[in-house]
């Protein structure tokens, strides 16, 4: 319903034309190899692919599509790696509709647009303290997953597995994988 009202909204405005919309976060590639979109809009959390590995794989193999990050998870460590991943904007979906064709227009002009109250919270908070391993490891744990599961889907042995989890616990300052996870999650870590 929201990608609906979004693509009903934005297709209103005279320079602006809706050429796709996908359900899926792995639908987002092949959309966009197809049609050439200038613009990709994109949220976070999306089923199969998330918009942060969509950006980041447009970057690569649709280099002239410029991706705008428009989510619920207004969270600093998310923009870092949107911006990482290639996004010329992060806008919090909060935000007045009115601003939403602006910035898309201001992101194919070749601007970099980000929410200014989340850009601020980006700046105080620092990069995520987690090493890529650490995150790997933090996501493959979540729905139960024991050392064995995370080692063979990680093909790392345990011992290393425990490592890299004792040392999320203890950058997050929780107490368990657990609290790990949601913490880094809520930090917008992972």
């Amino acid at each position: 319903m929201m990608r609906g009202a979004l693509a009903l909204l934005l297709g209103m405005e005279a320079d602006i034309e809706v050429v796709a919309q996908v359900a899926a976060g792995d639908e987002i590639v092949a959309a966009a190899l197809a049609h050439r979109p200038d613009v990709a809009l994109l949220d976070i959390e999306l089923p199969g692919l998330s918009g942060l590995d969509a950006a980041a794989e447009l970057r690569e193999r649709v280099p002239g599509c410029r991706v705008l990050i428009l989510t619920t998870f207004g969270r600093p460590g998310y923009l870092r790696r949107a911006m990482e991943a290639g996004a010329a904007g992060f806008l919090v979906k909060d935000g007045p509709v009115e601003e939403l064709a602006g910035a898309v227009r201001r992101v194919l002009a070749g601007e970099t647009v980000v929410d200014p109250a989340l850009a601020a919270a980006a700046l105080s908070a620092g990069p995520s303290p987690l090493t890529g391993r650490e995150c790997d490891v933090l996501r493959a744990s979540a729905d139960g997953a024991t050392v064995a599961d995370i080692a063979a889907t990680l093909h790392l042995s345990e011992s290393t597995v425990r490592n890299y989890l004792s040392a999320a616990i203890g950058k997050t300052g929780t107490r368990n994988r657990a609290e790990a996870l949601r913490a880094a999650r809520q930090r917008g870590w992972v």
